[in-house]
């Protein structure tokens, strides 16, 4: 793995790389969720099934996870820092295939910025339709962002979620975007495995 700091207008971001052994199959991009300064263990096997797939994977610190504030700014100010740092990875890792993606936050800042940021697809793990108990609130606009610019979505998301269960989630679903079911709630911790299994799956059968 090989950590490295990139300059953002909201200070430092840290990227994590994890290279595959030989060429890489393309590049995934993962975000982080709003809460807590660890990874979740969704995540992180979905780090480790798509490496040893052949791909390489960056995980995303945000700069307030950088300065280990315990919440996170407005969605404006999180793409602000979104965008520069992944045109620092285009840099390093060239011009080939580039998934973005994230949880939860992390998902709707990939959807926020998949146009500009050049991205060839978009992973969202438990993507948070709304919060809980305000389903009048849709997000739903920033989830069709994407395909409104020709860039497939791959949404992975717990039958529980209370921020938006599966039914709600496929209602509401825009063109190019593929929805799979696991067990739980927002947190997928505890199916990590099959969440992995999931997006290799979808992502080498693009």
């Amino acid at each position: 793995m090989t950590e490295r700091l990139v300059a953002t207008p909201e200070g430092p971001a840290r990227t994590t790389t994890t290279d595959p052994d030989g060429e890489a199959v393309g590049t995934l991009v993962l975000g982080h969720g709003a809460g807590g300064l660890r990874w979740t263990l969704d995540v992180a096997a979905t780090r480790d099934v798509m490496v040893a797939a052949g791909w390489r994977v960056v995980l995303v610190d945000q700069p307030w996870r950088v300065a280990e504030r315990k919440v996170g700014p407005r969605p404006p100010v999180l793409d602000l820092a979104w965008v520069p740092v992944l045109q620092d990875i285009r840099q390093r890792c060239g011009t080939g295939r580039l998934v973005t993606g994230g949880r939860s936050a992390g998902a709707r800042v990939a959807c926020r910025t998949a146009a500009a940021t050049g991205a060839d697809a978009v992973l969202c793990l438990s993507f948070p339709l709304h919060l809980p108990g305000r389903p009048q609130a849709s997000r739903a606009s920033e989830l069709a962002q994407p395909s409104a610019a020709g860039i497939p979505v791959h949404v992975v998301q717990g039958s529980t979620d209370p921020f938006g269960t599966p039914a709600e989630v496929e209602a509401v679903l825009p063109p190019l975007t593929t929805l799979d079911v696991v067990p739980g709630p927002h947190s997928l911790g505890r199916v990590a495995d099959r969440v992995a299994a999931i997006v290799r799956a979808r992502l080498a059968g693009e």
